[in-house]
């Protein structure tokens, strides 16, 4: 099972596209599931998410209409592990780590994915693992500091056990980490 997961698009109202280096990678048939942490904001964007694959799972930001119809948390299963999905606009504490756990938690899920900070991050705090997939277009957050690098998330899911790789523009070039993650039995 490989998952796309990404967020904080804001086309067109802080970014013009999905870098263009991005959308060659993102090509149909090789993806089984989209998450999204929401700020979507337009639907040519959506379309072109289901043009990938037709397994897209969103939730609503901040900046997504209210009439979406998307929901503010989503909870999905993959194999043995769960997974949680919010934007992170509603937490009082935005990307705080205790904060993020207490949902964990509140959610029951081994894994959080969680946006609306524009940064990635991915660690493994209380026994379960959070991911942040960042901005995908590298969308700028007033107030957030200095202007994000673009980036997202696969994750390939065998069992208990996670590869997370993050794909992030850097001077225009596409640098790939790995992060390994094994649930506890």
């Amino acid at each position: 099972m490989l998952i796309l997961v990404l967020g904080d698009i804001h086309i067109p109202q802080r970014a013009a596209d999905i870098p263009a280096k991005f959308r060659k990678l993102l090509v149909p048939g090789k993806i089984d599931r989209i998450l999204c942490t929401g700020n979507l904001t337009d639907r040519a964007t959506l379309d072109y998410l289901h043009s990938i694959t037709p397994s897209v799972t969103l939730v609503r930001g901040e900046f997504d209409p209210s009439s979406s119809g998307y929901p503010t948390s989503r909870r999905i299963t993959e194999g043995t592990l769960s997974f949680g999905l919010l934007n992170g606009h509603m937490l009082t504490a935005n990307g705080d780590v205790d904060a993020l756990a207490a949902t964990a938690r509140q959610m029951d899920v081994d894994v959080l994915v969680t946006g609306n900070t524009h940064r990635f991050e991915a660690y493994e705090e209380q026994g379960r693992f959070f991911i942040n997939p960042g901005s995908v277009t590298g969308a700028v957050a007033p107030l957030e500091g200095p202007v994000p690098i673009p980036s997202f998330v696969l994750i390939e899911v065998n069992g208990r056990n996670l590869v997370v790789y993050v794909y992030q523009l850097v001077n225009d070039e596409v640098v790939v980490d790995r992060i390994e993650y094994s649930k506890d039995e």
